[in-house]
């Protein structure tokens, strides 16, 4: 949405509470063994159908930003050298402010006061573009008939794992998925293009699993899942020389039907996400480019 409206000519200013680009498409960095690798631990691979999104990872791509991963599907993609790599590069040419999360939202005579804490701003027109249930707290008084929409949501949780080994699994494919078992996906992310490392694995949690834990301290969440994994794939356990989990509230949103996109041009107050269009990467690209296009149709 950022990069669409400064494409037209728009000032324009993100909020983002992460500490880099990422959010659900984050890579996690660690150092095993002197030796610096990576973890995609939220959104594994994406695929790319529409015309517009299919032009933009063909940019992405010149600028060897994502690659093609065919261990996950004909059309399957991944970021480069980690899975926020066309973030990255879209963050690159906007005014981004990292480590600043909006709090609250007031109207006033001449736009918006965002307050975030220990910084505050000021806009005409103010668009959110996080998870629906986040979304919903933050417009609760600002634009409740948007945040009615929002609140509507459900998202799945997930508990996704983050596990390294000295040696080689010997589980043939890269990747595996599973609809029943508690492992839901399974990826050795060490085979993704760009990445380095040794045998590095991303696990995670299937929704009914990811409920049943969803209160367990990160260390004990990844040694269940853990010994998931070990009992689905019926590989011989080892000792990882890296273990670590991370919670995923919001993963999978139930998409509501309608536009995917809303508005209120009398207000300047607009939502984008996934959770309008589709639970997929592409879907929220192309939420987020509706919004911009929302936007400047009502500045002509």
């Amino acid at each position: 949405c950022g990069t669409a409206l400064a494409a037209g000519g728009i000032d324009v200013c993100l909020l983002d509470k992460g500490r880099g680009p990422g959010g659900r498409m984050a890579t996690r960095r660690a150092e095993i063994g002197g030796q610096a690798v990576s973890f995609d631990h939220g959104a594994q691979y994406f695929t790319a159908r529409e015309p517009a999104f299919r032009a933009a990872v063909a940019a992405w791509e010149e600028q060897d930003a994502v690659g093609s991963w065919p261990a996950a599907g004909d059309d399957a993609w991944v970021g480069k050298p980690g899975m926020n790599g066309p973030i990255r590069v879209m963050a690159d040419s906007l005014n981004v402010r990292w480590g600043v999360r909006a709090l609250s939202l007031v109207r006033e005579e001449t736009g918006w006061h965002v307050d975030a804490g220990d910084h505050s701003f000021a806009a005409k027109r103010v668009l959110i573009a996080v998870p629906a249930e986040q979304a919903a707290e933050l417009l609760e008084e600002a634009a409740p008939d948007l945040a009615a929409i929002a609140s509507a949501v459900r998202s799945e949780p997930c508990w996704a794992v983050m596990v390294a080994f000295e040696k080689g699994l010997e589980i043939a494919p890269d990747s595996l998925r599973s609809a029943e078992a508690p492992i839901a996906w399974a990826a050795r992310n060490s085979a993704k293009p760009g990445r380095v490392g040794k045998e590095c694995w991303v696990l995670h949690a299937s929704p009914t699993r990811s409920r049943e834990l969803i209160d367990l301290p990160k260390e004990a969440a990844a040694n269940v899942l853990l010994a998931d994994f070990w009992e689905q794939t019926g590989a011989q356990p080892q000792k990882p020389s890296h273990l670590t989990a991370h919670r995923w509230l919001y993963a999978m949103p139930v998409a509501v039907k309608g536009n995917p996109a809303r508005y209120d041009a009398g207000n300047g107050v607009g939502i984008a996400g996934d959770y309008l269009h589709s639970p997929r990467v592409e879907g929220a690209f192309l939420s987020g480019k509706a919004l911009a296009a929302l936007v400047m149709d009502q500045m002509v």
